[in-house]
């Protein structure tokens, strides 16, 4: 069986410690990284309304609850979930045909998303992110203005046991320095891409050739 080119890549950490600006980073800068593979940002289904400014496709996949229900049965999801009333879900499907394409999938989900899409696909490759520190995690969040005392508290409390499931992950950077942890997750993405498997597929007259 050939391999797709492409590869699946889980990223995931506690809210203000870089993860969704270091993702968008990596797909904006990915020529510049000399990646061999276009990176993409999975694009979950969701039973919620789009907000203003959201597109169909493009920010989510948005779906009834019925269809969801029926896409369930079907087994059509990686993972899913409900979320304050509303279902999101990771669609087999469409991450498959992008890897067969030759396309490096990215997931930005939690640590429980990434248990259900392990068991599922093992090959997948997991890569958490960390903040330099408590104080700095707490830093951050209160810059960002968004949230108030009690909803930083929340995530805070949240944040230590996202964190204590780190070390169920393949890598763990930690977002000290954004340039150079950008760096670092680039390296990660174009070593996978360098693997014999992904190799033989992508240089298969070559290689017969060589070898």
């Amino acid at each position: 069986m050939v391999q797709p080119l492409g590869n699946l890549f889980i990223v995931a950490a506690p809210s203000g410690a870089g993860k969704s600006s270091l993702i968008n980073a990596l797909l904006e800068s990915a020529p510049q990284h000399n990646l061999l593979n276009p990176p993409e940002l999975s694009v979950s289904h969701t039973t919620r309304q789009a907000r203003e400014g959201e597109i169909d496709g493009v920010h989510y996949n948005f779906v009834s609850v019925d269809v969801f229900k029926q896409m369930i049965q079907q087994d059509a999801f990686y993972e899913h979930a409900e979320v304050f009333g509303n279902f999101y879900g990771t669609s087999k499907a469409a991450i498959s045909d992008k890897l067969d394409q030759g396309v490096d999938v990215f997931l930005d989900i939690d640590w429980q998303g990434a248990r259900q899409i392990k068991t599922i696909s093992p090959e997948v490759i997991s890569i958490f992110i960390l903040p330099p520190s408590i104080a700095i995690l707490e830093e951050r969040l209160i810059g960002r203005g968004k949230d108030s005392a009690d909803v930083i508290k929340k995530r805070m409390s949240q944040a230590k046991d996202e964190m204590s499931h780190a070390a169920e992950f393949d890598y763990i950077l930690i977002n000290d320095n954004f340039e150079e942890t950008l760096k670092q997750l680039a390296n990660i993405v174009l070593d996978k891409s360098l693997r014999a498997d992904k190799q033989r597929t992508r240089n298969a007259t070559l290689l017969e050739t060589l070898l």
